[in-house]
């Protein structure tokens, strides 16, 4: 029997393995050399920010009627909110700008004016006792010490409600560095003039100098600044606030708009809460436009027949007071102090006294025709006939004198009855009579321009809240029908 060979790889009868179908060999993909590393996977896909979800989630909310009223009420409440807001910011703004016209900037500014005649006047008195030596009255005495209290007095308040490092802040210093020297040269002139020396007259010139050059303008400067400060006030107080009446306009056309949509698709006329909320704009509206043209009509007013009529006096009371000066210290120098107006040689402190007159004569004249009643009218026409009797006793006086007879001049300047010091007496007195009468029509007026804008700022916030909620109601009523 033949057997096979035991290492035959032929497998015996009826033993055979199924022989797999040959595949051709596959080509590998090209490979990218990567010095060894492995292949990098692909970057992740950019995740997605907070705010474009956000606004995928509103346009798709967009899409149904209740997401469009929710984004409806949202706007409305938000429109509404942002009204009373800047109404009740831009209100504040103006009222606080009122108040301080009323209660500091006209007070500081008529504060200053004050110092201003109390200086001048100070030194209308001083001359007045000089030219009286030694028979200086009680009287003239004790104007001169009342006008130099008066003065620090004012000082002190105006360095108290002035800003620190201000320049009116430095001019308040000045001027009370130089008060003090000038009542020193004051009180050196009257010794030596109730002793009889000359020099006396010199001190007194000097401080008229000290006065007139440096006191005066620097008091002039102060009352300036304070009058800019003033006119600052009421450019804060008196503009319309356009943005807040802008967005009442435009809280509104939403409203009308929200409620004709509610109407369209659902034939209800009304809806509470947008009819509430449209009441409570018109009335913010409403109150603001009128309670603020009210108020800026009433600043006006006051400015115009209060704080115009009040420089006017201001400047012809200090006019007064520098021409008074000028006429008792042209008996003073008795010629010492000339100018020279084309070929003539006249003397420098008459030519002052006749400039002052003219600018009092003008001062008047502007006071009289801003006067709208005849409280405030009568005391200017009373000043202007004191005036005009003034011009004719200074005439005289400067006559007498220029004929050498100095004692009958001197007498007819600070002499009792018919003397220019009486002229100037009613003057200075009916001035102050008008200065008090436009004080208080200043206030009146100014306060009730204040007043007009009293509780706006509150209740326009109050009442935008209000109709931030009303809004939100109406449109939830809506909402309620889908669910």
């Amino acid at each position: 029997m033949t057997r096979p060979p035991a290492n035959s790889s032929v497998p015996p009868p009826g033993t055979g393995v199924p022989s797999l179908p040959a595949v051709p060999p596959q080509p590998l993909p090209p490979q990218r050399s990567t010095g060894g590393a492995p292949p990098a996977s692909p970057p992740p896909a950019p995740r997605r920010t907070a705010f474009a979800e956000g606004v995928d989630r509103l346009r798709a909310a967009a899409t149904t009627e209740p997401g469009r009223l929710r984004i409806i009420g949202a706007l409305l409440a938000a429109l509404l909110l942002a009204f009373g807001a800047v109404t009740a910011w831009q209100t504040t703004e103006r009222s606080a700008a009122a108040d301080d016209v009323l209660n500091r900037s006209q007070p500081l500014s008529s504060a200053a004016a004050d110092i201003y005649r109390s200086l001048a006047d100070a030194n209308t008195a001083a001359s007045s006792g000089f030219l009286a030596g030694g028979q200086e009255t009680k009287a003239s005495r004790d104007r001169y010490e009342k006008d130099v209290r008066a003065a620090a007095e004012g000082l002190v308040a105006a360095a108290a409600n002035s800003d620190a490092g201000s320049p009116s802040a430095a001019t308040i210093t000045k001027l009370n560095r130089l008060l003090p020297e000038y009542k020193g040269l004051i009180e050196r002139a009257r010794t030596y003039n109730r002793q009889g020396y000359p020099v006396g007259g010199a001190y007194l010139r000097y401080a008229n100098e000290k006065m007139q050059k440096e006191m005066l303008p620097a008091a002039e400067d102060l009352y300036t600044r304070e009058n800019q400060r003033l006119g600052d006030d009421y450019a804060d107080a008196e503009p319309y606030p356009w943005a807040a009446i802008a967005l009442g306009v435009l809280a509104l056309a939403a409203l009308g708009w929200a409620q004709y949509r509610t109407y369209r698709r659902t034939n209800r006329v009304f809806n509470h809460g947008l009819v509430a909320a449209t009441a409570t704009a018109t009335v913010v509206l409403l109150w603001l436009v009128v309670g603020h043209s009210v108020a800026r009509s009433d600043l006006d007013d006051s400015y115009d027949h209060g704080v115009r009529s009040l420089n006017a006096l201001h400047g012809a009371r200090i006019a007064s007071l520098k021409a008074r000066g000028n006429e008792n210290l042209t008996l003073v120098a008795r010629g010492a102090e000339t100018r020279t107006v084309g070929a003539r040689k006249l003397d420098a402190y008459d030519l002052d006294f006749r400039k002052n007159m003219d600018t009092l004569g003008k001062g008047l004249a502007v006071a009289r025709r801003l006067a709208d009643d005849e409280a405030g009218e009568k005391p200017v026409a009373a000043a202007g006939a004191d005036m005009t009797e003034w011009n004719k006793r200074h005439a005289a006086a400067r006559k007498q004198d220029d004929d050498g007879n100095y004692r009958q001049a001197l007498d007819l300047v600070i002499g009792g009855k018919g003397a220019t010091g009486e002229c100037f007496d009613g003057v200075d007195a009916s001035l102050a009579a008008a200065l008090d009468h436009e004080k208080n029509e200043f206030e009146q007026a100014a306060g009730d321009g204040l007043d007009a804008m009293g509780l706006l700022p509150q209740g326009a916030a109050v009442l935008a809240v209000l109709g931030a909620a009303g809004a939100l109601l109406g449109i939830g009523r809506r909402l309620s029908e889908y669910r």
